[in-house]
C-alpha cells in the first residue's frame, strides 16, 4: 500500500485538486455545531480536506503514508503536524482529540485492519468526541468489479483492494463504537469535468464515556 500511494503521489501530485470534498465541508459544519476544536485526520494526503477545518478555527493533526504527499502539503502552505506512517500502525501519539475525520480510507483496509483502525480512532477520542468516516458504498460504480477476495471485498485494479459497506455491515462494525448516524452523499469529482459523482456513506459515532 505504501508503494502504491507513494508512486501515485509522485506521478499525479495533487491529483484531486484543492477543493475540499462535500463530505469534509459537511463534517466541518457538524464539528463547528458540536464545538469541536481539535481533530485528527488519518489519511490526510496533501491536505485538500484539512484546509476547510483550519480556515474555520479547528486545529488539525494528520497521518499520511506517503512522504511525497506530506511534502506537497507543506509546499501548499499546510503548516501543521503530520505523522508519516500507515494508519495500521496507529497510534502515533497519546493525545486525545475532540474529533476524528477520515475520508475514503477505511474501505482500503482488510477486515482485521478495519477493526483495528476503528478501535484505534475511538481510543484517541475524548469523552463526547466524534468520529466521522466516509466510505464508498455498494452503489458506487466500482462495486463488484475486478477480482473478488471476500464478501463485498474486491481488488478493483492491481494494488487497489476495496471493501464496500452497506447499512448492515456499518451497524455490525460500528454499533459498539457509539454509532449515531449513517447518511448518504454523492461526491462530485471536482477535478475532472464530466466525471460522474461517486456514492459515499458518512458514518458518525460519538464516544459517550
Amino acid at each position: 500500500m505504501t508503494e502504491f500511494w507513494e508512486s501515485s503521489f509522485i506521478e499525479k501530485q495533487t491529483m484531486w485538486g484543492f477543493e475540499p470534498t462535500d463530505s469534509a465541508i459537511a463534517t466541518k459544519d457538524f464539528f463547528l455545531e458540536k464545538n469541536v476544536k481539535d481533530i485528527l485526520i488519518p489519511g490526510i494526503g496533501y491536505g485538500r480536506n484539512a484546509k476547510v477545518f483550519i480556515d474555520n478555527g479547528i486545529n488539525v493533526t494528520g497521518i499520511e503514508i506517503s512522504n511525497t504527499a506530506i511534502d506537497l502539503a507543506k509546499d501548499n502552505g499546510l503548516d501543521i503536524s503530520i505523522f508519516h506512517g500507515s494508519v495500521t500502525d496507529m497510534p502515533f501519539d497519546n493525545k486525545l482529540y475532540d474529533g476524528i475525520f477520515s475520508h475514503a480510507l477505511i474501505h482500503l483496509l482488510d477486515n482485521r485492519e478495519r477493526e483495528k483502525f476503528i478501535q484505534d480512532c475511538y481510543d484517541q477520542l475524548k469523552p463526547n468526541g466524534y468520529l466521522v468516516f466516509t466510505t464508498v458504498s455498494q452503489k458506487a460504480p466500482m462495486f463488484g468489479k475486478g477480482k473478488q477476495l471476500a464478501k463485498d471485498y474486491f481488488e478493483i485494479m492491481e494494488g487497489v483492494k476495496m471493501y464496500f459497506y452497506d447499512d448492515d455491515s456499518i451497524k455490525q462494525d460500528f454499533e459498539k463504537y457509539g454509532l449515531v448516524k449513517i447518511s448518504e452523499i454523492d461526491e462530485p469529482n471536482k477535478n475532472t469535468k464530466n466525471a460522474p459523482p461517486i456514492h459515499f456513506l458518512i458514518i458518525k459515532c460519538k464516544k459517550t464515556s
